[in-house]
């Protein structure tokens, strides 16, 4: 048996589609344009194309987007006036920060500034803390973890009763994901290095959520014949062969799995194209929250 392969990138330019003719609709009836604002600290060149990568997805589905770069040398004081700036301004409806900040500034103080209402990438303590509880919404969910819950309800429309394995705990995707399959009903394990019996825990998983950024670590034989495997690693490995001398692949071994599991997202084409396009997603809600 091998896994259909769950074409994230395919599922993403659909969802592109349908948040650009919100958009124009948006528009056409006189309402204020999305507008996304990117803040950009120092000369990360990893970080650098992931916000030139956001500003041109706003542009292809007509959402505004205003690029603020700053120097590595800008103090904690000015890069929280400056997110307090985008707060005030009513052509802004979602801030993005782009992390990692320079050493010697205080991200989570910088994200606590971020008005919830304009909270795109949905780490705010709030939008978490209302994420984690029963009967509460937040404004906005994170992003890769949003897509990561797209994607599986393409194939499993009834997360309702299933035994879901989230492995990894960071409070970018494998928290947030976890609480978003608890609310689905699932019944959720997460692991971690320290869980006993790693193999064994996985194998339990009807839907698995690999998110742990070690490359290739799970193997076919962790896989429940069948299982719907989500990978959000996004890991180089070195290779002579390829042209720039590495290649990217997820935190599950994809030529194993794919021959165990019943659907696998690929990498790079899986979860990542998601990631950005529930971005724009958010973006969309901020501004209709807004009117």
């Amino acid at each position: 048996m091998t896994a259909e392969f769950l074409d994230g990138k395919a599922i993403a330019e659909d969802l592109r589609k349908e948040i650009k003719q919100e958009v124009d609709e948006r528009i056409k009836s006189g309402k204020r344009v999305p507008g996304l604002a990117t803040v950009l600290v120092g000369e990360n060149p990893a970080s650098q194309v992931y916000v030139r990568m956001k500003h041109k997805a706003c542009q292809e589905v007509g959402i505004n987007s205003y690029a603020i770069e700053m120097p590595k040398t800008s103090t904690q004081e000015e890069v929280e006036k400056k997110v307090k700036e985008l707060n005030a301004d009513p052509n802004v409806h979602g801030i993005l920060v782009q992390l990692p900040l320079p050493s010697g500034l205080d991200e989570e103080k910088v994200l606590n500034v971020i008005s919830i209402e304009k909270d795109v990438d949905g780490f705010h303590p709030l939008n978490i803390g209302r994420l984690a509880q029963k009967g509460r919404d937040p404004l906005f969910v994170p992003c890769t973890p949003a897509g990561s819950i797209y994607l599986l309800k393409k194939v499993v429309p009834k997360i309702e009763g299933k035994n879901a394995v989230v492995l990894g705990r960071s409070n970018i995707v494998g928290m947030p994901v976890a609480l978003l399959l608890v609310r689905e009903n699932a019944t959720v394990t997460i692991c971690h290095s320290r869980t006993k019996d790693l193999p064994g825990v996985v194998r339990q998983a009807d839907i698995l959520i690999a998110a742990v950024g070690r490359p290739e670590m799970v193997k076919g034989d962790w896989i429940k014949p069948g299982a719907v495997v989500i990978d959000v690693g996004v890991n180089r490995v070195e290779d002579p062969s390829a042209k720039r001398g590495y290649r990217l692949v997820g935190d599950v071994d994809f030529e194993e799995a794919k021959e165990v599991a019943g659907v696998i997202t690929p990498v790079p084409g899986g979860v990542g194209p998601m990631t950005i396009a529930m971005l724009l997603q958010n973006t969309l809600r901020a501004a209709e929250l807004a009117d």
